[in-house]
């Protein structure tokens, strides 16, 4: 009977701090949820030359984020992507650059779908909260995405693209 009981109790103790401990950790954590506009502003592809269509390219692009709670800040991101067969994938670097001056940088990588060799139609894309200033700076955190990108038009250095994302963050206590 003895032992039943504290078997019992040291299961009730185990559960009831876990539960305090995983609802702590997630105490003064933040979510943004954006609508992402984005467009290329210098696209350079190289074909590689082993198979067709295997193409290595390096890109920038600049983009508008209009969040949930009203905040409208600018993007810029740059970085570097390969694509195989169809399928692009990208890693490269981002800052969200929010009217009061204050930024996030984020490490994204992503995968895109292709219709036309070098021409994206969609993609999904995971990010590392990796610096941040102003009233971000200790950020951590990380965020989600999804977008879907426009016909190449001639006049146009790469394609333009909208999507939805959502961004995950604790910030250090002051």
């Amino acid at each position: 009977m003895f032992e039943r009981k504290s078997i019992w109790s040291v299961l009730v103790i185990t559960v009831t701090l876990a539960w305090v401990l995983g609802s702590t950790t997630h105490l003064g954590a933040d979510t943004l949820k954006y609508k992402a506009y984005t467009f290329t502003i210098r696209e350079e592809d190289t074909p590689i030359g082993d198979e067709e269509g295997h193409l290595f390219m390096s890109f920038d692009r600049g983009g508008i984020y209009v969040f949930e709670n009203g905040e409208v800040a600018n993007y810029h991101m740059f970085g570097n992507g390969e694509e195989v067969k169809g399928g692009l994938s990208v890693v490269y670097y981002g800052v969200i650059s929010f009217q009061d001056g204050a930024t996030m940088m984020l490490r994204v990588h992503g995968t895109l779908g292709t219709g036309v060799p070098g021409v994206p139609t969609t993609g999904g894309f995971k990010s590392e909260i990796v610096r941040g200033t102003g009233r971000f700076e200790g950020i951590k955190g990380t965020a989600s995405s999804s977008a879907k990108y426009l016909p190449l038009q001639k006049w146009q250095a790469g394609v333009s693209g909208y999507g939805e994302g959502t961004i995950e963050y604790t910030l250090p206590p002051k």
